[in-house]
C-alpha cells in the first residue's frame, strides 16, 4: 500500500544529519574500546562524523540510502520522482568522492563504513579504525 504525502513527509523530517543510529552505534562502540575522538568537526572539510585530529583519520558512516549503496542496481526503485531523487543522491555520491580526495590530498586518511555494516558487526569497524590509527 503506496504511503500518503504526509508519511512520507513525516519520515523524511525524521532524518538526521548528525548523530543517526549507526553514528551513536559506532561511537558508542568506539568509546568502549577506549578510543577517544571528535564529533562532526566543522574545521575539517567535509564534516567527518568521527574524526582523531591528532592521527588525521576521518570517519564517516555513510546510510545506504542517502549515499547510494549498490546504486546502478537500486535507482530503479524510485517510482516516484525520479528527476528528484536520482541527481539527488547522483550528487551526493558525487560529494563523497569530492571530500574523500580532498581529505586524502590533505594527508588523511578516510574511512567510509555502510550502515548496515555498522548496525551487523561494529566491533568490526572498531578494529579496523584502530588498525588505521596504530599504522599511523
Amino acid at each position: 500500500m503506496p504511503k500518503t504525502k504526509e508519511q512520507i513527509r513525516y519520515n523524511m523530517q525524521q532524518v538526521k544529519s548528525k548523530d543517526s543510529e549507526i553514528e551513536l552505534l559506532l561511537r558508542k562502540a568506539l568509546w568502549q574500546n577506549g578510543l577517544r575522538y571528535r564529533k562532526n568537526v566543522k574545521s575539517i572539510f567535509g564534516h567527518p562524523d568521527i574524526a582523531f585530529i591528532g592521527k588525521k583519520v576521518a570517519v564517516f558512516c555513510d546510510s545506504e540510502f542517502w549515499h547510494g549503496y549498490d546504486w546502478e542496481r537500486r535507482k530503479s526503485d524510485f517510482k516516484v520522482r525520479q528527476d528528484f531523487w536520482i541527481p539527488k543522491i547522483e550528487r551526493n555520491m558525487q560529494r563523497d568522492k569530492e571530500v574523500t580526495e580532498k581529505l586524502e590530498t590533505d594527508g588523511w586518511i578516510v574511512l567510509r563504513f555502510w550502515g548496515k555494516d555498522i548496525k551487523s558487526n561494529p566491533m568490526d569497524c572498531v578494529l579496523k579504525i584502530k588498525q588505521c590509527i596504530k599504522n599511523r
